[in-house]
């Protein structure tokens, strides 16, 4: 974080995060108190390491840390990470159609595995397909890497599309509740569709939600297995935020020793902050190459396995327009089919 950016963090969160000096003892100065967060969050030391180098004790750092995050998410998620409305829709769109390719896609819809500790009293509910115990971080991001909406905090053993249908956004998106703009036609048609969201074989077919053919249908079929790359290539928007989250916030790479209720907040405060330092960071650490792999998977979050389900006609019906427009004269991209035979997504 650049100086200019600490100084501008410093002077949203001082109100909400200043202490005064009692009687009997200085405060810590909101300086320290928001460098002990940031170092917590960026090197992943033990709150004891931290207490170490800053001569606090190791409960008061811990207590700094909890406090800190839990300010960062009430006050910059109101600007850092609005709840979309149609105009913001329409905005993602036009991006994802610019810079992806990909036409009436309002975001990259992911999910990840965040790595604890055995939360006590728990039993299997925080217990992973990896045999290691989490939460579920579930992400919704803009073609340029930053968070739309976020879900925090469910049990590490539920699926992606678990996860998604019980979370405030997932129910809302399929009561038809998000606010989505009208259907448009795709570019140089008249092929009405409706905006949809981009995501992998964890979520469920949806006339708004896109997902890959199965490789078991696509043996043969280059058309599907054009699709498939139209896709990953808008969809890999989400794996890569991801990876600039771990590598701006190290703590992802090791296992937490932190209770599900202060985790929640510590990793909402991360997802506030990776908004926040977009602006400065227009590639966010991804080297060219990697903006165009879709292989770039963040080492401290882990995936979900992917589930059935057996999706609507219209659902169907939808895929299958985007995958005739993708092959179409007026769709197609002109290094789409080299891709494909070079067998970079099946």
């Amino acid at each position: 974080m650049t100086h200019e950016k600490f100084s501008e963090l410093l002077s949203l969160l001082r109100p909400s995060i200043e202490r005064q000096n009692s009687r009997f003892r200085c405060s810590i100065d909101v300086i320290e108190r928001l460098s002990v967060c940031l170092r917590f969050l960026a090197t992943g030391d033990t709150f004891g390491t931290i207490a170490m180098s800053y001569r606090l004790g190791e409960t008061t750092v811990r207590e700094i840390v909890y406090q800190v995050c839990e300010e960062i998410w009430r006050v910059l998620s109101p600007k850092f990470l609005p709840v979309p409305n149609k105009e913001k829709w329409k905005n993602v769109a036009e991006e994802f159609q610019r810079k992806w390719n990909f036409p009436n896609c309002v975001g990259a819809l992911d999910g990840k595995h965040v790595i604890t500790d055995k939360p006590p009293n728990s039993g299997s509910r925080y217990f992973n397909y990896k045999k290691s115990f989490s939460i579920i971080l579930l992400a919704l991001v803009d073609a340029n890497y930053r968070f739309l909406a976020i879900d925090v905090g469910s049990y590490g053993r539920n699926s992606d599309g678990g996860v998604f249908s019980s979370s405030e956004f997932g129910r809302k998106f399929f009561k038809d509740e998000l606010d989505f703009p009208e259907k448009r036609n795709l570019p140089g048609t008249n092929i009405l569709m409706p905006h949809v969201i981009v995501a992998d074989e964890a979520f469920p077919l949806h006339e708004h939600l896109m997902r890959p053919f199965p490789g078991s249908q696509t043996s043969g079929q280059e058309d599907k297995k054009i699709f498939n790359y139209r896709l990953s290539r808008a969809r890999r928007v989400s794996e890569n935020a991801f990876g600039i989250l771990v590598k701006k916030f190290r703590l992802y790479q090791r296992k937490l020793q932190i209770s599900p209720e202060h985790l929640d907040k510590v990793v909402l405060a991360t997802c506030c902050l990776h908004n926040f330092l977009r602006d400065c960071d227009v590639s966010g650490g991804i080297s060219e190459e990697e903006q165009e792999d879709d292989r770039t998977i963040p080492q401290g979050l882990i995936d979900i396995p992917g589930i059935g389900g057996n999706p609507s006609l219209y659902a169907v019906d939808v895929r299958e327009k985007f995958k005739n427009y993708f092959v179409s004269e007026t769709g197609s991209l002109p290094w789409q089919v080299e891709m494909v035979r070079r067998g970079r997504k099946n």
